[in-house]
């Protein structure tokens, strides 16, 4: 029997486990065709909200999305990969092991870039996992049962990209919800010189006065030095007495991806077709974060689940067509929209390549919770059917917009 093994069970990983059970059962090879997923967690990450108030949806057991359609899966920490042996080394709970396959689609996404300054990896927080956002949910709720001390109150962000700047706008919510009320504040610093720099100019007016509504303070332009369990020392000489510092500072892509000679881009990705095969490396597909394909034949997809789950499909559908001996099909995708939480204030709605405002506020936190809430979830039915007809290989037309302007 012939075997596909997708490693990553996040929005590219799942979605190619589907889509390659999918075009398995159209093509009635199930006899004949394994597909197995590995990832370290036993759930899907809708890792997209992991900077929110409620983190109670956000981890889906994969049994769930995996067994009505015969998808095999395990845990185990992929240690490395050898392409000319078509083998992957796990550590698992039983020790280490070797897996075999025919086929493989490597979907183990990024993670958070942590340079190493001077007590950030002991003392600093992210979001970067699901694992991560429990633990800062934990230490808020902490600091909220614990008596007034310097720094208790104070949350610092580091990071104002997409990510830094959704953390910083749902702090407010956040530490109240952990019993931090009063004085309060949550400072956002970045290297550039603005807010919002990799966002565009035609947004971050839009940002600025969202985040100064919410009394969010910002330090462009500076650099952390430091990191203590009391405080973060700054480029600038100032010293922010915190308990509370959070890292949002880049994204790289999986180191695993250094396990193919092929070309990479400056975050690491792997370079693929639009079948989302690796280049000059029989049997190998990538998909989401750890992959960079050109999709409207100019630009290169960026790191989203906007572009994770149809890399993740078109690759699931293309690793069983290819094994078969079938046409394959090339994803392109014409549209990219950006919509950016700032919490309370509202949201942050762009169109195309250049980030023209279509929406604000009100009207575009509404087009970020049917994303967040029901967009990017896979159907929780428990039906073959329902979880087939969601991993089409075909691209969604862009979110609702309500009130654009």
């Amino acid at each position: 029997m012939a075997r596909i093994v997708v490693l990553g069970a996040g929005f590219a990983g799942l979605w190619a486990a589907i889509g390659a059970a999918r075009k398995r059962d159209e093509i009635g090879a199930g006899g004949s065709i394994e597909i197995r997923l590995v990832d370290r967690n036993p759930y899907h990450n809708i890792r997209v909200r992991n900077y929110e108030v409620d983190l109670s949806e956000v981890a889906i057991p994969l049994p769930q999305l995996l067994d009505p359609i015969g998808v095999s899966h395990g845990i185990g920490e992929v240690e490395a990969i050898d392409p000319a042996r078509h083998a992957i080394s796990l550590v698992t709970s039983g020790g280490e092991e070797t897996l075999t396959y025919d086929r493989l689609v490597l979907a183990l996404g990024s993670e958070v870039m942590r340079p190493d300054i001077p007590g950030l990896a002991e003392h600093a927080f992210d979001v970067d996992t699901y694992v991560a956002a429990l633990r800062l949910e934990d230490h808020l709720a902490s600091l909220g049962r614990s008596a007034p001390s310097p720094g208790r109150s104070t949350v610092v962000v580091v990071g104002a990209g997409f990510t830094g700047i959704e953390v910083a706008a749902e702090m407010p919510d956040r530490l109240t919800r952990a019993g931090i009320t009063g004085s309060r504040r949550i400072v956002l610093v970045d290297h550039n010189p603005a807010v919002g720099a990799s966002i565009g100019a035609r947004a971050r007016p839009v940002i600025e006065a969202a985040l100064s509504s919410l009394e969010v303070e910002t330090r462009p332009g500076v650099r952390v030095v430091s990191v203590e369990a009391a405080g973060v020392h700054l480029s600038s000489g100032e010293i922010i007495a915190t308990q509370t510092v959070i890292w949002c500072a880049g994204m790289r892509a999986s180191p695993l991806a250094a396990s193919f000679p092929d070309a990479r881009d400056r975050l690491g990705r792997l370079l693929v077709d639009p079948f989302m095969r690796v280049a000059d490396v029989g049997g190998v597909f990538a998909a989401g974060d750890v992959a960079s394909s050109v999709v409207d034949g100019l630009h290169p997809t960026v790191m989203s689940c906007q572009f994770a789950r149809p890399m993740g499909r078109f690759a699931g559908h293309n690793v069983v067509a290819d094994l078969a001996g079938l046409p394959m099909l090339p994803l392109r995708i014409d549209w990219y929209v950006t919509v950016l939480d700032l919490g309370g204030w509202g949201a942050l709605y762009t169109e195309g390549w250049d980030r023209e405002v279509r929406a604000t506020g009100a009207a575009a936190k509404a087009t970020k919770q049917t994303i967040n809430r029901k967009r990017i979830y896979p159907p929780l039915t428990g039906s073959k059917d329902d979880l087939f007809a969601a991993a089409a290989p075909t691209v969604q037309a862009p979110p609702p917009t309500y009130g654009a302007r």
